[in-house]
């Protein structure tokens, strides 16, 4: 099996039962066991504890759970550069709800989410002890809260992270980056870090990691955790400052670009100071609401 494995393949892959018979008690495992050991981490006043490193108790708790769940489906990982510690905006490529643990398991970011995901059992718990910012689909209330809120955490010293092409996509391409969301580091006044999610088998996109058509979240969760190792990569690259020139657009189109050479798929596109491929009356909210509507799934 390669990384474009078709549904056919799949069918004949001998092992996937084998995986599951392995990768299922460790799943209970890490849901029955670990998962409680974290939530008392998270509890106040054990939360604010400072380790050694200077890193809070609960956003170390957070990162050895999430990155045990990538591990869980059979995930090695793989981290390129470093994260920012001070307030910063993380903007990244988009495929998978894998993305967000995958990004957590090396960084405690501020996630933008659905308002669903505050009234899952324990998972939302966790979210909302992570920080996530919730949004309410369809409510230009909701977008007005949730840009102040990440104002407000950026200027609290913490990171927010963001997908600017407003949903999921294909793992070896980048769609356009909505320029509006950076709007918020001219408001906090703090910089963009582009972080390339790549997802490869050998060299190749393991592309079997994105939803497929009209693929819902459920049936895709039992997908990957019967899917071949995979290594997920984490890059972070060089910061990209405040643009004087172009503005939110050149921000965009330069941590796009960013992203695309580091995930080393596609032709990066040319870097140009005015007027490049972000869509600036575009919010990446919105759009996600807009993918719902439509039952993409985000």
């Amino acid at each position: 099996m390669n990384a474009t494995t078709t549904p056919m393949q799949e069918a004949r892959d001998r092992m996937r039962p084998l995986r599951y018979v392995v990768r299922v008690p460790l799943l209970l495992w890490h849901l029955l066991v670990d998962l409680p050991i974290t939530l008392l981490c998270l509890m106040p006043p054990v939360a604010a504890l400072r380790l050694p490193s200077g890193e809070r108790l609960d956003h170390r708790m957070i990162r050895w759970w999430q990155g045990g769940l990538m591990r869980v489906f059979g995930f090695k990982l793989k981290r390129v550069g470093e994260p920012r510690r001070e307030a910063t905006l993380f903007v990244a490529n988009h495929c998978s709800w894998l993305d967000i643990t995958l990004l957590h398991s090396q960084r405690a970011v501020c996630f933008v989410a659905k308002a669903e995901i505050a009234h899952w059992p324990v998972i939302g718990w966790l979210a909302s002890r992570g920080g996530t910012i919730y949004h309410q689909r369809g409510s230009n209330d909701s977008l007005a809260r949730v840009a102040q809120t990440m104002i407000d955490r950026l200027n609290a010293g913490l990171g927010v992270g963001v997908f600017p092409e407003g949903g999921t996509g294909e793992v070896d391409k980048v769609r356009t980056f909505h320029a509006r969301i950076f709007q918020t580091c001219y408001d906090a006044n703090v910089p963009a870090q582009p972080v390339a999610l790549r997802y490869v088998r050998g060299e190749q996109a393991a592309k079997a990691v994105a939803f497929r058509a009209k693929e819902a979240f459920f049936p895709n969760f039992l997908r990957l955790l019967g899917e071949p190792a995979t290594t997920a990569e984490v890059h972070f690259l060089d910061p990209v400052p405040l643009a004087t020139e172009g503005g939110r657009k050149r921000m965009a189109e330069a941590s796009r670009r960013a992203i695309i050479l580091a995930l080393g798929f596609e032709a990066p596109p040319p870097l140009r100071a005015r007027n490049g491929d972000a869509a600036d009356d575009l919010d990446p909210i919105a759009e996600a609401d807009h993918a719902a509507e439509a039952d993409v799934p985000v």
